[in-house]
């Protein structure tokens, strides 16, 4: 047990390597995705909302000192702590020229109050000069690198406009290790057409891989996506509060104890949301889930022993 949770909990673990509790405060880059403008393709992956899964960052506009202080405003009510995980959230935060991303991620390492610098990126945005600079970073703050994996499946990866085979996240898990970096890894849950076989191989994979930890994720259905409108031609169906539950369950008997669970599910920027429509009570889903892993017995990594 993890503190009385029966996963390994992001929580836990920050408590245990920093001694005290830190709050994401979500940044904006001010960089796009090959995805999108056509280097690879000009529609993005079929979930992705227009903010680039950057809903909550605060915009850019602003140099990113006065980001960093905006950040903090919007979150006094819940966070009264003095050290903060900066997260550049908003689509792919290596797709820029190295110089910039030098001066950019340089000004906040320096900051007393960043803990933690994180940055979500693909894993084909991760040339050698990146990588070189990922390793200036980690020698003077932690870094962790989040990849978007989403499926392990690269027929779902095709239809999902992923851009990217599979092997090639494998290839950036090993050269962000030789840095020093962490690696978190996002995988969608419910994405269409895949079976829950599929989404369990997908979580096996990251654990093969040796991702350090994983950010699971309901597959939000937001308005002006092309997920969207699939949908609505009624291509596929959203996954029920009761698979989802389930499904996630299962995929947390087979993490491997020390791999750091980010995230459950996640919160779906309201105004957008068009399905599942359950999603909304995150409070609600989270009990659920813990209530089914007691019921279930289910301790992380329970179906590896």
């Amino acid at each position: 047990m993890w503190n009385g949770k029966r996963y390994h909990s992001l929580d836990y673990d920050l408590k245990e390597k920093f001694g005290e509790k830190l709050y994401k405060l979500s940044l904006d880059g001010g960089m796009t995705c090959p995805n999108r403008d056509g280097t690879i393709s000009t529609g993005g992956c079929i979930f992705c909302s227009g903010e680039g899964s950057g809903d909550f960052a605060v915009k850019k506009g602003s140099d990113i000192h006065q980001q960093i202080e905006q950040a903090k405003l919007l979150i006094t009510d819940k966070f009264q702590g003095n050290r903060f995980i900066a997260y550049f959230q908003s689509f792919t935060n290596t797709y820029a020229p190295t110089e910039y991303l030098r001066e950019l991620f340089g000004n906040v390492i320096q900051r007393d109050d960043i803990a933690v610098l994180d940055i979500a990126t693909r894993p084909d945005c991760l040339e050698h000069d990146k990588l070189r600079l990922i390793e200036e970073l980690a020698v003077v703050i932690p870094v962790w690198i989040e990849l978007g994996l989403q499926t392990s499946d690269d027929n779902t990866a095709q239809r999902v406009n992923r851009g990217y085979p599979t092997n090639v996240y494998a290839k950036a898990v090993k050269e962000l290790h030789d840095t020093g970096a962490n690696v978190i890894t996002h995988m969608i849950i419910g994405l269409p057409q895949e079976s829950k076989e599929q989404m369990l191989n997908t979580a096996n994979y990251i654990s093969c891989c040796g991702s350090d930890g994983i950010k699971l994720q309901l597959l939000h259905i937001l308005k002006g996506t092309m997920l969207a409108q699939m949908f609505e031609r009624n291509e596929f169906e959203a996954l029920t509060e009761e698979e989802y539950i389930s499904i996630v369950c299962d995929i947390i008997s087979i993490l491997p104890e020390n791999m750091v669970i980010h995230r459950l599910t996640g919160d779906g920027n309201k105004q957008k949301l068009i399905a599942p429509k359950w999603s909304g009570n995150k409070k609600r889903v989270l009990n659920l889930i813990n209530h089914e892993l007691k019921v279930r017995n289910i301790i992380q990594g329970c179906s590896l022993k």
